[in-house]
């Protein structure tokens, strides 16, 4: 299998545009332009033209009337830069000291300059992490990637004690409000109660009940632990 590590030369741009079909793609396939558009915070002819572009270099394949889908060129370029903009942000949050709500900026910045083989010492001295510290799966050098079932919060059944495995955002401000709640990858909680029609979700973290909105609760993604029910 081609390696992700391998790096071809792609400008900025078309790496950006590339990670973020391949993030789309995960949600739902073919991509959309429109949600590309959303995605890059770009003009819809601006990504109709860039998307033209890659087509013709074989990184993308054009559904009529539907959208795009990455070709395995663009599929193996899409990871290679996944996975050098998550080791980038674990070093930085094992080894640096930075915090998990400042990261994503940092490693944005940084995923575009360094070598690869900077990337890969990094890996190395990681201990080739399979996740990232926001719980997101690191691809590996051979285009794997350790995917674990989970659900989201607001899918878990009242009275369950769960664990946290990822939570899908990169936003300073709600990495912080979670992170104030403990409510990080490792973490263990009790669902006390999901109210119905996207109403608030309670959580026990320790001995401290936390009130969730729908739409903050829809972020953490878990799984079910055999532990003993929080008290």
């Amino acid at each position: 299998m081609p390696q992700v590590g391998a790096r071809p030369a792609l400008s900025r741009s078309v790496e950006d545009y590339l990670k973020a079909i391949y993030r789309l793609a995960l949600q739902a396939s073919p991509v959309a332009t429109s949600d590309i558009a959303q995605a890059l915070d770009l003009s819809a002819p601006s990504v109709s033209g860039m998307v033209k572009r890659l087509s013709e270099q074989g990184l993308l394949e054009h559904v009529p009337y539907k959208g795009v889908e990455l070709t395995d060129r663009g599929r193996r370029a899409a990871l290679g830069m996944l996975r050098r903009h998550r080791i980038l942000e674990t070093y930085l949050v094992e080894k640096l000291g930075f915090t998990w709500d400042s990261v994503h900026p940092e490693a944005e910045r940084l995923e575009h300059a360094a070598s690869e083989s900077l990337i890969e010492r990094m890996a190395l001295t990681l201990g080739n992490p399979a996740f990232d510290p926001h719980g997101d799966p690191i691809p590996q050098a051979d285009g794997s990637v350790a995917e674990v079932e989970s659900m989201p919060l607001t899918e878990i059944p009242p009275n369950s004690t769960v664990e946290i495995l990822r939570v899908v955002t990169s936003e300073p401000k709600r990495l912080r409000y979670l992170a104030e709640f403990g409510l990080t990858p490792g973490s263990i909680l009790y669902l006390v109660d999901r109210q119905p029609f996207h109403g608030p979700v309670t959580v026990r973290v320790g001995r401290k009940d936390r009130v969730l909105g729908h739409e903050m609760a829809a972020l953490v993604l878990c799984r079910p632990t055999d532990g003993d029910q929080i008290a």
